[in-house]
């Protein structure tokens, strides 16, 4: 599927009326967040999850993925760090509409959930998509070029970003920076910080996750 592999959770009920992309973060693969789908299928049963693994092995870890190079981690200069996340971008863009195509889906009913710099990719694709997928959900990311974000983006999707207080792998100071960039171009952000969590994703944020997402995709009750 459009180059990237990846491992698939199929719906609780067995049929598909959403599906939820998880976007795994440096020196990680898909594996690594395609457990989250256990917790969270009996509140999403008509949900089918997705988790493609990024197109580089990490630099830092022979045994993981990354999305680009982080040229402060890994000695990569940074026009190797631009031309992998352009390449990258494209592959997950088309991986997205890949999904679309053979579940039978539309934009509205598929979400982004990235980690890290899975979170770096969500906030970088969906926003440049020619139509809004239902919602994106960060945890412990940022905003990769703020400075282009208004001037490029074709569509608004709903977003929640959540971070740990105790993140020392990627500053909590990034939710307000990532916010504000957001809002400034006309998006609509809700954001949580998790209390005494550091590089991870906490339950709380968990639970508010799965909130937004059965929001978005109109599940009740």
């Amino acid at each position: 599927m459009s180059g990237l592999n990846f491992g698939r959770h199929a719906p609780k009920s067995g049929q598909v009326r959403n599906a939820v992309i998880f976007v795994h973060g440096y020196g990680a693969d898909g594996r690594d967040l395609l457990g989250l789908a256990d917790p969270l299928a009996p509140h999403l049963p008509d949900t089918v999850f997705y988790a493609p693994d990024a197109p580089e092995p990490c630099r830092n870890n022979p045994f993981g993925f990354q999305w680009f190079p982080i040229p402060r981690m890994d000695n990569s200069t940074e026009a190797e760090a631009r031309a992998s996340l352009v390449k990258s971008a494209g592959l997950l863009d088309a991986f997205l509409d890949k999904v679309l195509e053979d579940e039978g889906l539309t934009p509205s009913q598929i979400a982004l959930v990235g980690f890290s710099q899975g979170t770096m990719m969500s906030l970088h694709v969906a926003p440049r998509r020619a139509e809004p997928v239902a919602a994106v959900v960060g945890f412990s990311g940022r905003l990769l070029s703020p400075e282009s974000l208004a001037a490029e983006t074709r569509c608004r999707p709903p977003v929640l970003l959540v971070h740990g207080d105790a993140d020392d792998v990627v500053p909590v100071q990034s939710l307000p920076e990532a916010a504000q960039a957001l809002e400034a171009a006309g998006f609509d952000v809700y954001g949580h910080v998790s209390k005494g969590t550091a590089h991870g994703i906490a339950p709380d944020g968990l639970s508010l996750a799965l909130s937004f997402l059965r929001d978005r995709f109109g599940i009740r009750g």
